[in-house]
């Protein structure tokens, strides 16, 4: 009956620990995500910036 009772102790924390990880990755990709998103529009925001702000002599790329 003990070792029942330590199989299914095991098993329980198991799915405790996969539950938490779970959890933990989900909020790591959100995170992630959001990040990814400020980034982007930070990065669209100086380019614009740079483009309005430019000196007016510089040469054109061609």
């Amino acid at each position: 009956m003990q070792t029942v009772i330590k199989v299914l102790g095991i098993a329980a924390l198991i799915w405790i620990g996969f539950t938490v990880l779970g959890w933990v990755l989900g909020l790591a990709f959100a995170l992630i995500k959001w990040a990814l998103v400020i980034g982007l529009v930070v990065l669209v925001g100086t380019a614009v910036y740079g483009a309005v702000k430019g000196k007016p002599d510089r040469k054109a790329l061609r």
